[in-house]
């Protein structure tokens, strides 16, 4: 893995992924305030001060030098450059080149395929620019649209941990999405470094 790597701006066909800025605090909290968007995460839906915080350890995520860090970007629309959700891709372990993949997006936008579209950039930096061996995406099991979009990316469900985590006062399940890097470069085309 290369010692360290730190983020800049991707562009795809439609999206622009790029590092948190200050000025996306009010972006950032219309998405992370809504319970709809909260429903399947850890957390309830923000206040304003707790969107504050999150932003400062987005816009500190610009780099992966150690095992736990995380690179965020947010989802820029290429045709309009509003903000429309963010991903991550987190470094797990150096030692095992582990890694894993997030997404979160505004409902108005989930549908289109930004999702995948953006989750692809993450393999491509997970398995490109970090080295990894294997991915994972994790996920509550009742969010199948999620799942449908770790599918679309050549993901395959290795684990259904059944009501594994209390959270927001129910036992809830958790399943397991990875990809190694060889299937990730014979799905999708790229060359062995």
């Amino acid at each position: 893995m290369p010692t360290s790597y730190t983020a800049s701006a991707i562009e795809t066909e439609r999206l622009r992924l790029r590092p948190f800025e200050s000025g996306d605090l009010d972006v950032l909290f219309s998405i992370y305030s809504r319970p709809d968007v909260m429903r399947f995460l850890y957390d309830e839906p923000r206040s304003r001060e707790q969107a504050a915080a999150l932003l400062e350890r987005k816009m500190a995520g610009r780099s992966v030098e150690r095992d736990g860090d995380t690179l965020s970007f947010a989802i820029e629309l290429r045709s309009t450059g509003q903000v429309i959700g963010d991903c991550i891709v987190r470094l797990l372990s150096a030692a095992h080149r582990q890694g894993e993949i997030g997404f979160v997006l505004d409902p108005a936008h989930q549908g289109h395929g930004y999702a995948t579209e953006a989750g692809r950039e993450m393999l491509r930096v997970g398995f490109d620019e970090l080295d990894l061996h294997r991915i994972v995406g994790r996920l509550e099991a009742r969010n199948d649209a999620s799942a449908r979009v770790l599918e679309r990316l050549g993901m395959r469900r290795e684990a259904h941990l059944v009501e594994n985590e209390w959270i927001k006062d129910e036992w809830q399940s958790e399943l397991v999405y990875a990809v190694l890097d060889r299937e990730w470069r014979t799905a999708s085309g790229a060359a062995d470094p």
